[in-house]
C-alpha cells in the first residue's frame, strides 16, 4: 500500500457534504450543553446576569476550540508517523515496489534519520498548532495559560485515542506515538525547575476542563462511528486515518462558526446602544 492507497476515492462530494452537516450538528449540541452548563452554574450562583453567562459561555467555547484544534494538530503529527512507518515496513518487507519519487526519498530519509524526522514533525505540528489558533481562527477570549492547558490535555485525549486503536489495531504502529507523548505530557507536568504548587496548579487546570474532554470524547467517538458506518472512512488503511478526517471536518466547521461569531459581534458593536 502506498500513500495514494490512504485517499478513499468513494468518499464523494455528496458525503462530504452530509457528513460536515451532521458534523456541524453535533458541534452545535456540544455548544448547547456547554451554553446550558453556564446558565446552569451562573444560577447556582445567583448572578444569572447576561454578561456573566455570555462571558463564561466564550471561555468554554473558545477552550473547546482550542480543544479541537491542539487534537487535530497532535493528531496530524500521529498520522504522519504510521503512514510514513507502514510505507516504510512494507518497502522493506518487499511488499510494496512500484514508488513514487516522493516516496522513495520518504522511505531513505525514514531509514536514515528516523528520530530526527519525529522530532520534525513535533515542531512542525506545534507550528500547525500555533497558526491555526493565533491567525486562522485566533480565538482571544482565553488567555496563554488556558490555551496551554488545552494543548496539554490534547496530548492526553490523543493517547485515550491511540490507547483504543492498539486494543483493535497494530500495537507495533501506535506505541512508539503513545511513548513520545507520554514523554511530552510528564515534562509539561514536572519540568526541571517546577515546584510543588507549580503541578498541582497543572493537575487543577486539567481537572478543571475534563468535562470539554468528555464532551469532545463522546463527540469524536459517534462521529466516526458514522462515519465508518457508512463507509465514508475506511477501516483498511488504519483507523487512525479516519480519526484525523474527522478532525479535518471539526475544524472547518470551526472556522466557519467562528466567522460567523465575528460577524455577529461586528454587527452588535455597530448597533446603537
Amino acid at each position: 500500500m502506498t500513500i495514494s492507497a490512504y485517499l478513499n476515492p468513494n468518499f464523494t462530494w455528496i458525503q462530504k457534504l452530509i457528513y460536515l452537516l451532521i458534523t456541524f450538528a453535533g458541534i452545535g449540541i456540544c455548544l448547547f450543553l456547554t451554553h446550558a452548563e453556564s446558565v446552569i452554574f451562573a444560577g447556582s450562583r445567583k448572578r444569572r446576569s447576561e454578561d456573566y453567562i455570555e462571558k463564561s459561555f466564550d471561555s468554554k467555547a473558545q477552550r473547546f476550540f482550542e480543544l479541537v484544534i491542539a487534537g487535530t494538530s497532535v493528531m496530524s503529527f500521529s498520522c504522519a508517523y504510521v503512514i510514513i512507518n507502514h510505507v516504510y515496513t512494507l518497502v522493506q518487507t518487499g511488499v510494496a515496489t512500484n514508488l513514487t519519487p516522493l516516496e522513495k526519498n520518504l522511505v531513505e530519509i525514514w531509514s536514515e534519520g528516523k528520530d530526527f524526522v519525529l522530532l520534525l514533525l513535533i515542531c512542525l505540528s506545534c507550528v500547525l498548532n500555533t497558526i491555526l489558533d493565533s491567525v486562522i481562527i485566533p480565538l482571544k477570549k482565553i488567555s496563554r495559560e488556558e490555551k496551554a492547558s488545552m494543548r496539554m490535555l490534547a496530548m492526553f485525549y490523543v493517547i485515550l485515542i491511540l490507547m483504543y486503536l492498539n486494543r483493535i489495531g497494530d500495537e507495533s504502529q501506535y506505541s512508539p506515538v503513545m511513548m513520545y507523548y507520554f514523554g511530552l505530557m510528564i515534562g509539561r507536568f514536572v519540568y526541571f525547575d517546577a515546584s510543588f504548587i507549580d503541578f498541582v496548579h497543572n493537575i487543577k487546570n486539567v481537572f478543571l476542563n475534563l468535562p470539554i474532554l468528555l464532551l469532545l470524547t463522546v463527540l469524536t467517538t459517534l462521529l466516526c462511528f458514522f462515519g465508518f458506518s457508512m463507509k465514508f472512512l475506511l477501516e483498511r488503511n488504519y483507523y487512525i486515518v479516519g480519526i484525523f478526517y474527522t478532525h479535518l471536518f471539526m475544524l472547518i466547521c470551526i472556522f466557519v462558526l467562528h466567522i460567523g461569531w465575528m460577524i455577529k459581534n461586528s454587527v452588535q458593536r455597530k448597533k446603537p446602544r
